[in-house]
């Protein structure tokens, strides 16, 4: 894999991360969740070319960035496991989320979960989260692991290689009419 790309993947995942914790004011112990397809990175179709050596790149690069400002990540699998979320043991545990019995592979899961499971030092899969904000490359349909209500955010940068560079935070959602106040 060439070094640009992977220097391309650090660097856009930090600007992400970073701008996902501003704008949605994510605390720490908070959680970011990641959907991948290196297929796509990589200029196939999403499911049709997976790269595990990518995955890994990514994977790493996403969990780096998340450890900077102390927030968890996630990793969505895809379809093959019913979009079931990869993280750490505890941080299913503290949330109480469900677990599932299942250990992703490039071909079933995705290679970034895969490289994510293998990454973490005790990884746990849940059938799904309601994450403070969300990173979606190649179009993988991420949304429906934010917590509502969702607001799309944007950086310089809308690609990773060959894919779409997407990216959303949750804010707490208004309730009343036109006598409630607001911050």
């Amino acid at each position: 894999m060439e070094q640009a790309l992977q220097q391309e993947i650090r660097l856009t995942l930090r600007q992400a991360v970073d701008a996902l914790v501003e704008a949605g004011q994510i605390a720490p112990g908070g959680l970011i969740v990641l959907g991948c397809s290196t297929s796509e990175v990589a200029g196939a179709r999403i499911g049709k070319g997976s790269v595990p050596e990518l995955g890994g790149v990514i994977a790493r690069a996403m969990l780096d960035a998340c450890s900077a400002h102390g927030v968890n990540a996630a990793f969505q699998c895809c379809e093959h496991l019913n979009r079931a979320v990869v993280m750490e043991q505890q941080v299913l545990r503290d949330l109480r989320l469900t677990q599932v019995r299942a250990v992703p592979q490039p071909k079933a899961g995705g290679s970034v979960p895969f490289a994510a499971w293998k990454l973490l030092e005790q990884p746990a899969l849940a059938v799904a989260v309601q994450a403070d904000a969300a990173i979606d490359i190649g179009d993988t349909l991420v949304g429906m692991h934010i917590r509502p209500v969702a607001v799309p955010l944007r950086i310089d940068t809308n690609r990773i290689g060959h894919a779409n560079l997407v990216m959303a935070y949750s804010r707490l959602p208004y309730i009343g009419g036109n006598r409630a106040v607001y911050e």
